[in-house]
């Protein structure tokens, strides 16, 4: 069970990510969390960082998608924002939301990495269908409530598998 909580990458954010690093590893699609992963919670907007990152992303050949446990309303507005599909009420860490945006993308498990800040909906999730998961630090504190009580464990199992090399 625990092999399923452990992200095969942790990086500080988005912006730390060897994108071509990426491609070398055969990865072709990105499922990206929304809050705390792209912007920070409930953030409305795109700042422009994050519009030069989806541009080189897209210069790599890799394609994206937004998988989000947010609702509708934000998940819409916020991949009109950017130019990038999304999946609303995913219920992560389910998987039908990651093999819809897998089917979209055109790619399959070998090559589609899940990038998230929440190891057991964004981690668990990619895990469960044998995706390369990358964990990012949260870039807010602000939160919704039941998250802030799971980041506590969260955090214990980031500090063990820091210390075990993964």
């Amino acid at each position: 069970m625990i092999r399923l909580l452990k992200p095969r990458l942790f990086v500080q954010s988005i912006y730390d990510l060897d994108l071509a690093g990426l491609v070398g590893r055969g990865i072709r699609g990105l499922i990206l969390d929304l809050d705390n992963t792209l912007v920070g919670w409930n953030q409305p907007h795109a700042p422009r960082e994050l519009l030069d990152w989806f541009q080189r992303v897209q210069q790599q050949g890799i394609k994206t998608y937004i998988v989000s446990n947010n609702w509708e309303a934000r998940v819409t507005a916020f991949s009109r924002l950017v130019g990038v599909a999304g999946i609303a009420k995913a219920a992560k860490p389910r998987r039908w939301a990651f093999r819809q945006a897998m089917a979209a993308m055109g790619t399959e498990h070998q090559t589609t990495a899940v990038i998230g800040d929440q190891i057991f909906t964004d981690i668990l999730g990619g895990n469960r269908l044998n995706l390369f998961t990358i964990l990012v630090h949260p870039m807010d504190s602000r939160e919704f409530w039941t998250t802030r009580i799971v980041r506590r464990i969260e955090r214990a199992l980031v500090a063990e598998s820091l210390s075990s090399g993964a």
